[in-house]
């Protein structure tokens, strides 16, 4: 119920505020397993370390060998390989899991790739590349391992972005993959609470990783790339800022992603998970994701023949902060038939005299 009735933007707002405080995996027996894909870097290798750390087993995905040695050096870490574009290694690494006997309590979707460019200068084949990582890959390591998370009735974490709520210029693409993602998220959790597994999204913000460094890797070895018909000053500044990182390195890219790995602990393992969680660095790109939401959410709203007041906006937030805020829950049968009926009036603006609140 509460996945269908909701003014997405508005329950993205709030549900945006906070992190809790993590789970522990003392609290779990037998030791629950987890599979990440894309660990071999940032905030895939950083929670890997993390849940390993904490007493979770992790399968680790990564493509390449070398990543996949030096995974295997950590406790609590089995690496897999896995390339989320090839069927037949996500064939390959369910037959493993499901082989070693630990079952399989959660999925993380981490592995993702970005590509910038200007959306009429940029080649099918870029849109292409990043929707087959950022997108169908979730969906084939989504299907592929969903038996194994049915069994346990456990969890799925996708790695979003600021980016599924955000786009800019030369940001199209990436963002329109990420929007994808939320939507792919939202519609898989309503599917899989049938089947008792939670479903939740990670948006992070700028944090240091792997994943624009690899971006600009790829650009600037691409020396056989046409200029831009409308953009090239543009793709010139791109290529310099890129060089530019590139001889910095990682330690340039920002804060280490510590706080996304235990936002995606407690989504994983907390008694009392969140279907999103907004994860920045900094108070500002707080307010560039919250803000851009209400804007949305205040233009889909206004100067229609529908359009809600803004006092039933506020009776809205106040009537549903309590359920994002975990102070009541739709899993408690009162606390869900509270929010219905209040709902089934706000949404109909139909009072209990059956007539609607405007007349």
């Amino acid at each position: 119920m509460k996945g269908t009735i909701l003014f997405a933007a508005l329950a993205i707002t709030i549900l945006a505020l906070g992190v809790p405080s993590q789970g522990h995996a003392e609290d779990a027996q037998p030791q629950k397993a987890v599979l990440i894909t894309g660990a071999s870097t940032g905030i895939g290798r950083n929670t890997a370390e993390h849940l390993a750390a904490a007493g979770y087993f992790v399968y680790a995905g990564a493509r390449k060998a070398a990543d996949i040695e030096e995974l295997n050096k950590i406790e609590n870490v089995m690496a897999v390989r896995l390339d989320v574009t090839k069927q037949d290694e996500i064939d390959a690494a369910v037959q493993l899991i499901r082989d070693q006997g630990r079952g399989l309590w959660g999925i993380v979707n981490n592995a993702g790739v970005n590509v910038v460019a200007p959306l009429i200068e940029a080649d099918v084949s870029e849109l292409e590349f990043l929707f087959d990582v950022n997108v169908f890959g979730v969906f084939r390591v989504t299907k592929a391992f969903a038996p194994l998370v049915i069994e346990s009735h456990g969890r799925i974490v996708n790695i979003s972005s600021i980016s599924g709520f955000l786009s800019g210029g030369g940001y199209g693409m990436y963002a329109a993959s990420k929007h994808a993602v939320e939507a792919f998220t939202d519609s898989l959790a309503r599917e899989m609470s049938n089947l008792g597994v939670f479903v939740a999204a990670v948006e992070p913000g700028n944090f240091a990783s792997e994943i624009g460094l690899t971006r600009c890797k790829r650009r600037v070895e691409d020396t056989d790339a046409e200029p831009y018909v409308y953009f090239e000053e543009r793709r010139q500044q791109m290529l310099e800022g890129c060089r530019e990182r590139l001889e910095a390195g990682i330690e340039d890219e920002g804060t280490p992603p510590d706080v996304v790995a235990v936002a995606i602990e407690h989504a994983l393992f907390d008694d009392n998970p969140k279907e999103h969680y907004l994860v920045v660095p900094e108070q500002v790109e707080a307010g560039w994701t919250i803000a851009k939401v209400i804007e949305e959410l205040l233009m889909i709203n206004a100067r229609h023949e529908h359009s809600y007041t803004r006092d039933e906006l506020v009776a809205f937030v106040d009537t549903y902060w309590p359920y994002a805020e975990g102070e009541k829950s739709f899993d408690d049968e009162e606390d869900e038939a509270e929010f219905n009926a209040f709902f089934d009036t706000w949404a109909t603006r139909e009072g209990a005299d059956g007539k609607k609140s405007s007349e």
